[in-house]
């Protein structure tokens, strides 16, 4: 029998437009909610990222983030 999925946990978070634009359009092509597909991405993280390349991109992310909060 499948675990049942229950959201307990709804954490204040603040993302950017266009990350939020993107959590939208994959949680509506996945056929979830916004909180059932965060759900679902960080249940199965280690199957759905490539980690040499989300290592690179963190560490981009991370070099250009003062110049993004501007």
């Amino acid at each position: 029998m499948p675990k049942r999925l229950r959201l307990t946990r709804r954490p204040n978070i603040a993302m950017s437009e266009d990350g939020f634009r993107k959590l939208r359009t994959l949680s509506k092509e996945a056929g979830l909610d916004e909180g059932e597909f965060l759900s679902f991405l960080f249940e199965s993280w280690g199957s759905v990222i490539n980690e040499e390349k989300f290592i690179a991109r963190i560490r981009l992310f991370n070099s250009e983030i003062d110049e993004r909060k501007r």
